[in-house]
């Protein structure tokens, strides 16, 4: 009985029904939606908006949160497989997902009150309340301890002066996710994008995530109230344990990235006929191949483990580096490699090498750059920081 080629460990069989089911759903979604406009998107620099309300109507934003506030009560690995599957069809896609839920919707339920919950959530699950997470600063980076975005008491309110770089969704955003240094440590507030003093632009001539939309966010005295701050959380630990949830979907999104692009890598090689036989009948294109699907393989096999030590609530921040870091490579490489051996064909994005190849190069970046998560687990293994000193 022959394995599926990009299932050789039949990780499938290993999910519950409701999770087989959701992967399913989505997998369509992404069949019928995303990929016939993808392409065109990502040339022409476009993030299609007009998903939105589909993404909603599937209970994809918000999906792990408790139903009372819009969300559909799932567990992490149906999560995963979600991230999976609209990364399959584009990093963009998933992203705008990601930012929605793990960077906006799960600090508010996590770390807000309840009327914030009610007032935001419901609307942000629907996708009629679109958000962006305001960490990363342009001299920062991977430190986001050198933050310079301050937030000082003025009465009743706090007022916010700064500058966040490299915002997803930032300009489409209705309400940012802004952390900035106070007095008592840095905190998290909840900035509309109608605030006076609150502006967001586009970043232009990117070669990488086209198909979304990154932002510049500009804060010159924003006057928020009370009632908007995160209350439930200080320091950076807050922020931190946002970027764990999305970092989390990450490592799923980057298998869908990679499960697409070897795919597409052998329908090709076995039409493409050179020198009298398919690519495919090549010694050097078998191993090509069969190397990625090991490293695929092993990277589905990560996650779901990662998903489990999850849901039962022992999932450590440093296995989700270990995760980011092997599966976002192993992606990056198959979609290089799978690029090369479609030869020509390989540079337009009538083939989705390409636009995943360039798309990942930003994956390994945001979120940890890859040599942050080698010295996350570095850490871990001597008890040793080296990220300083």
């Amino acid at each position: 009985m022959a394995l599926p080629p990009l299932d050789l460990y039949d990780v499938r069989s290993l999910l519950s029904d409701e999770e087989r089911a959701i992967q399913s759903a989505v997998a369509d979604f992404t069949d019928t939606r995303v990929l016939p406009i993808i392409g065109d998107c990502f040339a022409e620099g476009r993030f299609p908006r007009e998903l939105v309300p589909e993404l909603a109507r599937l209970g994809l934003f918000g999906a792990t949160l408790p139903e009372a506030y819009g969300g559909g009560g799932l567990g992490p690995v149906s999560y995963g497989l979600i991230c999976q599957e609209l990364e399959r069809g584009d990093s963009g896609v998933r992203s705008f997902a990601s930012v929605q839920s793990s960077l906006c919707m799960y600090p508010i339920f996590a770390y807000g009150s309840d009327a914030q919950r009610r007032r935001w959530l419901p609307g942000m699950a629907a996708g009629e309340i679109i958000g962006c997470f305001g960490l990363t600063e342009a001299h920062g980076g991977s430190d986001p301890a050198n933050m310079q975005t301050r937030a000082r008491k003025a009465g009743g309110d706090w007022v916010l002066d700064g500058a966040k770089m490299w915002i997803t969704n930032g300009t489409l955003a209705d309400v940012a996710v802004v952390w900035a240094q106070t007095d008592d440590g840095v905190q998290g507030f909840l900035v509309e994008s109608a605030m006076e003093g609150f502006a967001a632009h586009d970043i232009r001539n990117k070669m990488s995530l086209r198909a979304s939309v990154t932002s510049a966010l500009y804060l010159d005295g924003v006057r928020v109230p009370e009632a908007n701050r995160l209350a439930g959380v200080r320091g950076l630990k807050g922020a931190l344990g946002c970027l764990t949830e999305a970092r989390y979907g990450i490592t799923w999104g980057a298998i869908g990235a990679a499960t697409a692009c070897l795919d597409e890598a052998l329908g090709y090689s076995k039409e493409r006929v050179l020198f009298g036989r398919p690519v495919a009948a090549t010694q050097s294109a078998q191993v090509k191949l069969a190397d990625w699907a090991r490293r695929l393989t092993a990277a589905q096999l990560l996650s779901l483990h990662l998903g489990r030590l999850k849901e039962a609530g022992t999932m450590h921040p440093t296995q989700v580096s270990l995760a980011k870091w092997n599966n976002v490579r192993m992606a990056l490489d198959v979609a290089r490699g799978a690029r090369d051996l479609l030869g020509g064909a390989g540079i337009t994005t009538d083939y989705c090498p390409i636009r995943h190849a360039l798309n990942l190069e930003s994956v390994i970046t945001y979120e940890g750059t890859e040599t942050v998560h080698q010295l996350a687990v570095g850490r871990e293994l001597t008890g040793i920081n080296a990220f300083a000193g």
